[in-house]
């Protein structure tokens, strides 16, 4: 699914936090309807010139957290934000020692420089290589494989990681009964 956010506001310019909530507002009527399967959600910064903190704050920000709060099967990324809207959401995020996935859209929608934007810590960092590395996996498969070379030796610490990532939106979970295996939200990030 797209949304562009330059139709969703009716404007090139999205500036201030009550902007930003009102955006919020439209994002979360758009979404009322769940995919079946978990699919990327892409937020479409295309003809945006200029997005600020508050706004992105107060819209992106906030739709993400909501979204994967209710454990939806949609993940946001932001996708064709030009330099000005990365800056912005690279401070953003630094500030809050936070993450985002961004990508840019070709004209037929294929993904292309998919990346994560903001601040990981090391052993996050670590853990999202190696989901991508995997292509999917769980906490259990890490902790065997690597759980002596980085001092974990519990799978909950894996766990941990790897739900923090998901709830950041940089990998997938999916529930099998009682385990959950992750994999990328874009095969090659």
């Amino acid at each position: 699914m797209k949304i562009n956010l330059a139709e969703l506001s009716g404007t090139s310019v999205l500036a201030g936090a009550l902007n930003g909530r009102t955006a919020l507002n439209r994002l979360l009527a758009e979404t009322t309807t769940e995919p079946d399967s978990p699919e990327p959600l892409f937020l479409d910064f295309s003809g945006i010139e200029v997005a600020t903190a508050s706004f992105l704050r107060e819209s992106v920000l906030a739709f993400r957290d909501i979204v994967r709060g209710r454990r939806s099967g949609f993940y946001p990324v932001v996708a064709n934000a030009n330099e000005l809207v990365r800056d912005e959401l690279i401070e953003l995020l630094r500030s809050r020692g936070d993450v985002l996935m961004t990508c840019g859209l070709d004209e037929d929608g294929t993904v292309v420089e998919a990346s994560p934007i903001g601040e990981l810590d090391p052993k996050q960092r670590l853990t999202f290589d190696l989901v991508r590395e995997h292509g999917e996996t769980d906490a259990g498969a890490l902790m065997r494989s690597y759980g002596e070379s980085e001092g974990l030796k519990h799978t909950t610490a894996w766990n941990n990681r790897l739900a923090s990532l998901a709830s950041r939106v940089l990998v997938i979970e999916q529930s099998h009964g009682r385990s959950k295996r992750y994999r990328p939200l874009f095969a090659g990030t």
